[in-house]
Protein backbone atom coordinates (compact mmCIF):
# COMPACT_ATOMS: atom_id res chain seq x y z
CA UNK A 1 0.00 0.00 0.00
CA UNK A 2 1.56 3.35 -0.37
CA UNK A 3 1.76 5.90 2.17
CA UNK A 4 -0.47 8.10 3.04
CA UNK A 5 1.56 11.24 2.02
CA UNK A 6 1.70 10.10 -1.61
CA UNK A 7 0.06 11.67 -4.17
CA UNK A 8 -0.60 10.41 -7.80
CA UNK A 9 2.67 10.16 -9.97
CA UNK A 10 5.13 9.89 -6.50
CA UNK A 11 7.24 7.09 -7.12
CA UNK A 12 6.49 4.75 -4.42
CA UNK A 13 9.42 2.28 -4.80
CA UNK A 14 12.81 3.12 -6.94
CA UNK A 15 15.34 0.16 -7.07
CA UNK A 16 18.01 0.76 -9.56
CA UNK A 17 18.82 -2.15 -11.65
CA UNK A 18 22.11 -4.24 -10.99
CA UNK A 19 23.71 -3.86 -14.15
CA UNK A 20 25.77 -7.17 -13.77
CA UNK A 21 28.57 -7.76 -16.28
CA UNK A 22 27.73 -11.70 -16.61
CA UNK A 23 24.41 -10.21 -17.78
CA UNK A 24 26.00 -7.83 -20.25
CA UNK A 25 28.55 -10.72 -21.33
CA UNK A 26 25.73 -13.18 -21.83
CA UNK A 27 23.30 -10.42 -23.63
CA UNK A 28 26.68 -9.58 -26.38
CA UNK A 29 27.38 -13.58 -26.66
CA UNK A 30 23.46 -14.24 -27.26
CA UNK A 31 23.13 -11.10 -29.59
CA UNK A 32 26.18 -12.90 -31.83
CA UNK A 33 23.84 -16.17 -32.20
CA UNK A 34 20.97 -13.39 -33.20
CA UNK A 35 23.17 -12.16 -36.12
CA UNK A 36 24.40 -15.67 -36.80
CA UNK A 37 20.75 -17.28 -37.09
CA UNK A 38 19.29 -13.84 -38.75
CA UNK A 39 21.65 -14.49 -41.10
CA UNK A 40 21.09 -18.35 -41.93
CA UNK A 41 17.44 -17.69 -42.00
CA UNK A 42 18.13 -14.99 -44.68
CA UNK A 43 20.40 -17.51 -46.69
CA UNK A 44 17.90 -20.29 -46.45
CA UNK A 45 15.08 -18.17 -47.76
CA UNK A 46 17.45 -16.86 -51.04
CA UNK A 47 18.49 -20.04 -51.91
CA UNK A 48 15.10 -21.38 -51.47
CA UNK A 49 15.24 -23.97 -48.95
CA UNK A 50 11.59 -23.93 -48.62
CA UNK A 51 10.40 -24.52 -52.51
CA UNK A 52 9.22 -27.19 -53.66
CA UNK A 53 11.67 -29.44 -54.52
CA UNK A 54 13.34 -33.37 -53.16
CA UNK A 55 12.96 -31.84 -49.44
CA UNK A 56 10.89 -28.82 -49.83
CA UNK A 57 9.03 -30.79 -46.06
CA UNK A 58 12.19 -30.42 -44.38
CA UNK A 59 13.42 -27.51 -45.61
CA UNK A 60 10.30 -25.64 -44.85
CA UNK A 61 10.64 -27.05 -41.09
CA UNK A 62 14.51 -26.11 -41.24
CA UNK A 63 13.39 -22.36 -42.00
CA UNK A 64 10.56 -22.36 -39.02
CA UNK A 65 12.75 -23.85 -36.95
CA UNK A 66 15.43 -21.06 -37.35
CA UNK A 67 12.91 -18.45 -37.19
CA UNK A 68 11.14 -20.21 -33.74
CA UNK A 69 15.41 -20.19 -32.52
CA UNK A 70 15.59 -16.51 -33.69
CA UNK A 71 12.34 -15.48 -31.67
CA UNK A 72 13.39 -17.64 -28.60
CA UNK A 73 16.77 -15.92 -28.56
CA UNK A 74 15.46 -12.53 -28.58
CA UNK A 75 12.91 -12.99 -26.18
CA UNK A 76 16.10 -14.25 -23.59
CA UNK A 77 18.07 -11.17 -24.61
CA UNK A 78 15.03 -8.97 -23.92
CA UNK A 79 14.10 -11.17 -21.02
CA UNK A 80 17.65 -10.25 -19.16
CA UNK A 81 17.97 -6.92 -20.01
CA UNK A 82 14.77 -5.79 -18.41
CA UNK A 83 15.80 -8.12 -15.36
CA UNK A 84 19.47 -6.55 -15.30
CA UNK A 85 19.62 -2.93 -16.93
CA UNK A 86 15.71 -1.73 -16.08
CA UNK A 87 14.69 -0.56 -12.67
CA UNK A 88 12.36 -1.22 -10.78
CA UNK A 89 10.12 1.78 -10.41
CA UNK A 90 6.63 1.47 -8.42
CA UNK A 91 4.05 4.66 -9.39
CA UNK A 92 1.50 6.01 -7.22
CA UNK A 93 -2.13 5.68 -9.60
CA UNK A 94 -5.35 7.31 -8.25
CA UNK A 95 -7.97 4.56 -7.87
CA UNK A 96 -11.46 5.10 -9.00
CA UNK A 97 -14.53 4.08 -7.34
CA UNK A 98 -16.64 2.19 -9.76
CA UNK A 99 -19.75 4.71 -9.36
CA UNK A 100 -17.19 7.39 -10.95
CA UNK A 101 -16.74 5.12 -14.25
CA UNK A 102 -20.65 5.04 -14.25
CA UNK A 103 -21.02 9.17 -14.06
CA UNK A 104 -23.05 8.81 -11.12
CA UNK A 105 -23.12 11.70 -8.45
CA UNK A 106 -21.81 10.91 -5.28
CA UNK A 107 -24.95 11.50 -3.29
CA UNK A 108 -26.18 9.09 -5.50
CA UNK A 109 -23.70 6.42 -5.27
CA UNK A 110 -26.13 4.46 -3.06
CA UNK A 111 -29.48 4.24 -5.45
CA UNK A 112 -32.97 5.74 -4.85
CA UNK A 113 -34.94 3.76 -1.72
CA UNK A 114 -38.45 2.44 -2.10
CA UNK A 115 -39.76 5.67 -0.47
CA UNK A 116 -37.89 8.23 -2.05
CA UNK A 117 -40.94 10.44 -4.04
CA UNK A 118 -43.28 9.24 -2.44
CA UNK A 119 -44.62 12.35 -0.50
CA UNK A 120 -44.68 14.23 -3.90
CA UNK A 121 -46.34 11.02 -5.68
CA UNK A 122 -49.16 11.47 -2.88
CA UNK A 123 -49.35 14.99 -3.28
CA UNK A 124 -49.28 15.03 -7.08
CA UNK A 125 -52.36 12.32 -7.12
CA UNK A 126 -54.69 14.45 -5.09
CA UNK A 127 -53.81 17.96 -6.05
CA UNK A 128 -52.61 17.81 -10.11
CA UNK A 129 -51.42 21.31 -9.89
CA UNK A 130 -48.95 20.39 -7.29
CA UNK A 131 -45.71 22.13 -7.89
CA UNK A 132 -41.94 20.74 -6.76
Amino acid sequence: MPSEGSTYGDIHRYEPPRESTAAAISIVLLTLVEVILVGLFTYGLISGWGYPKQFAALGNMFLGGVLAAIFLNLSFILLLYRKEFLPDVMIVKKRRRKWEDLYIREDDVDGETITDGVGDTLKRAIYPYYKR
